[in-house]
Parts: structure tokens; C-alpha cells; sequence
């Protein structure tokens, strides 16, 4: 391997450096401290004549703030997602490659849904999975693990685009519970 091509590699592996030498460290769009039933908004498969059924809470335990999301979710009648959705008043950072949570739950998958400026119908979204367990533990989703809903979308999300992010129980008859204590992008 070259020193070149190993540098490359290094790259995109480390945080970005700003222009006073500095290392960017990530970026916290949201830790639950302040109001933030006025900025997220919680929806079912409803919308499109799903079944699912659920909510969002926002709570304190020993001092750290954060939602939780919980619910039936329910394939039947082509459904199948609950979700809790943050607008983004602005874009990312410049260099943001990625997605930040602090999250736990009840050991199953989740999912974070991005939707950009090019995401127009409302079935559009990039989607990334993770997994929960009953511990606080950080999940990072690079940008280009995020896979687009359907052909018309960009193949990955570009971070100056981006316009909300959701955390989404899907795809499956579940319960679903799950812990965000921080939303961020690094």
C-alpha cells in the first residue's frame, strides 16, 4: 500500500480538521433539555392507511433528558413504521459524513430515515439500520451507509441537502421502544 493511498484511507476515518488546525468533533443538533415537543413530530403508517399505533414522550432520569418513542407496529393493511421526525432549521457542518445518536432500547433494529431536498414525494427517504440494546451506546451512520427508498434518489444523501432526520421502528410486526438521548452529525 502507498503512503498516498494509505493517507486516503486515513481520511476519511478521522474527524475533520478545521482551518486553525483544530479537530471538529461532532455536532449535537439535539439533546432534549430544551422544549423539544415543539420541534419533533410524531406519525404512523396512518398516513397512508396503516394501523400502527404509538407515541413519543419526553422524560428525565438522573439527569439526562431524552425521548422516548414507543408502539405497535403492524404490516397489515400495507403498513408497517412509527417514527419521530426532526426538521432541520439549517444543512450539517461542512464535512459532515455522518449521523450521531445516543440511543438504547428494547434489542431490536432501528432506523434512521434522512430526507433531503431532493426527497420531493412523500414515500421518499435514505435509510440506515441499527441496533439497540437496553444500554446507553453511541451509533454512528456514515452518510453513504444510507441506502435511497427508490430510483429517482441520488445513490447517498448529501449532507448540505439534508432537511430531516427520523428515528423510525419499521418493516416488521413489532413493539417497539427506544431511547434518544442526542441527534447529531460528525
Amino acid at each position: 500500500m502507498s503512503v498516498t493511498f494509505a493517507s486516503i484511507m486515513l481520511a476519511g476515518a478521522l474527524p475533520p480538521v478545521m482551518a486553525d488546525g483544530t479537530v471538529a468533533g461532532p455536532t449535537i443538533i439535539e439533546d432534549f433539555t430544551m422544549q423539544p415537543e415543539t420541534r419533533w413530530r410524531f406519525f404512523t403508517d396512518q398516513v397512508m392507511g396503516g394501523v400502527s399505533t404509538g407515541g413519543v414522550a419526553f422524560a428525565k432520569e438522573g439527569g439526562t433528558s431524552f425521548a422516548r418513542m414507543t408502539g405497535r407496529v403492524s404490516t397489515a393493511n400495507r403498513g408497517g413504521f412509527i417514527q419521530m421526525r426532526l426538521d432541520l432549521a439549517t444543512p450539517p457542518p461542512e464535512g459532515t459524513t455522518g449521523v450521531r445518536l445516543m440511543v438504547r432500547g428494547n434489542d431490536q433494529r432501528y432506523f434512521v430515515h434522512l430526507r433531503t431536498g431532493g426527497t420531493l414525494l412523500p414515500w421518499q427517504y435514505y435509510q440506515a439500520g441499527f441496533d439497540v440494546t437496553e444500554s446507553w451506546s453511541e451509533v454512528r451512520l456514515p452518510l453513504d451507509a444510507f441506502k435511497a427508498s427508490g430510483v429517482l434518489l441520488r445513490d447517498v444523501p448529501e449532507a448540505t441537502s439534508l432537511t430531516s432526520v427520523a428515528v423510525v421502528a419499521y418493516g416488521s410486526d413489532q413493539y417497539a421502544q427506544i431511547d434518544v438521548r442526542e441527534v447529531g452529525f460528525y
